[in-house]
């Protein structure tokens, strides 16, 4: 295929535009330097990353160096850029994933060849499931080493191949700006995801001439983000014609920054809403159209709601298994209207009746006006019917749990006070497990934003570092790791970090002295034979041990940190508040909780979303001539 001269400079002049609109618009708020964009001769490859750098706007990265990504180090010591030294490479890749979920700039890592880039692939993985904005920079052994199995070689192009949205090995010093654009380009844009750019260290240090902006040069990459009239008005006739609709929120409403349109879709409806674990926050919790959280650990409205509907709207949604249990008997009577930007997740997991490729928030504003077409012609649903069996659901099976036999403190009442007294306007990281789902069932969310988590690849050690990328991007802002013990071991090392550079987020561990969701399946489904998931010392006969190994309150003061401990209800809401006063550094509370505790409702792995369970044994009854 030939191309012409003047399409070849149209298609110049529009990758120079969008590498031009890089600079303080996609990846922070404030304009890129004078002085990054100034074109310079004989400079370095690692100055001109620097500089490509500086000119995107970056104002963090977070990593640590090693002998293949030095050269970089180098330049970067004299950059506007701050670098927040980690102490592992996984903790980098979930800061710079926290700090783009809080603030929806694009957040960027760094680290050496071989180990350190691998320490990488986990959360890279993270951020590919959940759609975060990354960018990696690592170091590469030299070129002519690159297959020779050199010290510190690994192909982490290819390793990370699957959990990217794209990856880059830069040949050429003069490749870094065009490179550096690209990634930052792909990574906030379409469908977010993370971003890898390999250097060699002799590219790094070859000498290059820098100029900005660079030509982007992505053949076939051209997101849709308006969606097609036609699918936008049949999916208007489906909504109005619905007697039993439910609005299915995933996390891409968040991503594309379209919750004002998703109220005003609400309040135009009369729908009720459900927030997926991704999405929590993206409407508020107070108010009454939202039924709260589907999923395995939903509540039974919500995940009944799904069951029993003649329609769903999924707005930025996947069909994750943990929404639809067997998929096979996933909501049997219902339509499907699916509005996501990745086409590739239209149709995967659920036919959709009416597919919608675009972004969500033009999507919703177009829904918006083909509705009002819709109601004002008179075809306005009766959601009556539909409104009085969801609130008899709600009112006969709300949310709540039970005090353990033993005396010990509830993790449930722990992370609801927490809740209560940081407020809506705090942020708060989660890991994986327990302590995740409690804190997505009884923290109330209003605003977008305020909750972060590994929610589709699970990753224990996500929390910790996370909140301190969070805390970095919105320094004015309280930061809550809620974590469990478990978690907490994985990562708890970024805690020196937070200390030394200044982030003083608040950790609430709450402390089971288990895996506490691995053992609460080895009590449902393997008969309560715990194998390897007690943390704490025991004696010969399986009892604790009075030692705490470790003292997490100790531990924290070890890295720097203000350590409390709470083991009693009566000091919950006390130690809390003075957790809320310290300001100057981080904190961790070790809240000793029953080991007993089970996170509920709950639908088994694999079975219906029909058994969900309210309670353990406890199967929830829906009346006769209900649908």
């Amino acid at each position: 295929m030939t191309t012409t001269p003047t399409e070849a400079a149209a298609h110049e002049a529009a990758t120079r535009e969008a590498a031009a609109s890089l600079a303080g618009v996609e990846t922070t708020v404030r304009p890129a330097g004078a002085e990054a964009v100034e074109p310079a001769t004989g400079i370095t490859g690692a100055q001109s990353l620097v500089r490509s750098l500086e000119a995107v706007g970056v104002e963090v990265i977070f990593g640590i160096p090693g002998g293949a990504i030095l050269p970089a180090y180098d330049p970067l010591f004299d950059s506007k850029v701050r670098h927040v030294l980690v102490r592992h490479e996984q903790g980098a890749g979930h800061a710079a994933t926290g700090y783009a979920q809080a603030t929806g700039k694009v957040g960027v890592c760094m680290a050496t060849s071989g180990p350190g880039a691998t320490n990488l692939v986990t959360p890279l993985a993270d951020a590919h499931m959940d759609s975060v904005p990354i960018v990696a920079i690592t170091g590469q052994v030299p070129s002519r080493s690159i297959g020779t199995d050199a010290f510190q070689e690994a192909d982490i192009r290819g390793i990370t191949m699957p959990v990217t949205k794209h990856n880059f090995l830069v040949t050429k010093a003069e490749e870094i700006p065009q490179r550096i654009a690209e990634a930052f380009h792909l990574a906030a844009t379409g469908r977010p995801g993370p971003v890898l750019v390999d250097i060699p260290k002799d590219v790094l240090q070859a000498r290059t001439d820098f100029a900005w902006p660079p030509r982007l040069d992505l053949p076939g990459y051209k997101p849709t983000t308006r969606p097609h009239g036609k699918q936008v008005r049949e999916a208007a006739t489906m909504i109005a014609a619905a007697r039993r609709p439910v609005l299915y929120v995933g996390g891409g409403v968040l991503k594309a920054d379209a919750t004002a349109e998703l109220a005003e879709l609400a309040a135009l409806t009369g729908a009720p809403v459900v927030t997926t674990l991704m999405a929590r926050g993206a409407y508020p919790d107070s108010h009454p159209q939202n039924l709260g959280m589907p999923g395995m650990h939903g509540n039974v409205t919500a995940v009944t709601a799904l069951q029993k509907a003649d329609l769903l709207v999924a707005l930025g949604a996947r069909f994750d298994d943990r929404v639809t249990g067997d998929l096979a008997s996933f909501a049997p009577e219902a339509l499907v209207v699916h509005a996501d930007i990745d086409p590739a997740e239209i149709g995967k997991n659920r036919r959709a009746d009416v597919p919608i490729v675009g972004d969500a928030k033009e999507t919703i504003t177009a829904l918006l006006d083909a509705l009002r077409g819709e109601y004002e012609a008179g075809r306005t649903p009766d959601l009556s019917a539909w409104w009085a069996q969801l609130d008899d659901w709600r009112a006969r099976y709300p949310l709540g749990y039970d005090w353990p036999e033993d005396g010990s403190l509830s993790p449930q009442y722990v992370i609801e006070r927490l809740g209560a007294i940081a407020g809506p306007d705090a942020i708060y990281a989660a890991g994986v497990g327990q302590h995740q789902m409690w804190a997505a069932q009884f923290v109330k969310y209003e605003k977008p934003g305020t909750w972060l988590n590994s929610g589709g690849l699970g990753t224990m050690g996500y929390a910790v570092p996370a909140a301190m990328g969070a805390k970095y991007g919105r320094p004015d802002t309280t930061v809550w790791a809620i974590d469990g013990d478990g978690c907490f071991q994985m990562t708890n090392q970024e805690l020196a970090t937070c200390a030394i550079e200044g982030i003083p987020i608040k950790v609430a561990v709450i402390n089971n002295g288990n895996l506490g969701m691995v053992r609460q399946w080895q009590t449902l489904f393997y008969e309560g034979r715990y194998s390897n998931t007690k943390l704490h010392a025991q004696n010969a006969d399986g009892t604790p041990k009075p030692v705490r190994i470790p003292d997490f309150v100790t531990l924290a003061e070890a890295l720097g940190c203000v350590g409390l401990r709470c083991e009693t209800k009566d000091d919950v809401d006390s130690v809390i508040e003075k957790a809320m006063a310290i300001t100057d550094a981080p904190v961790v509370i070790d809240f000793v909780v029953g080991h007993d505790a089970q996170v509920w409702p709950m639908v088994a792995a694999g079975a219906s979303n029909d058994d969900i369970l309210a309670a353990r044994d406890v199967r929830p009854v829906f009346g006769e001539g209900q649908v």
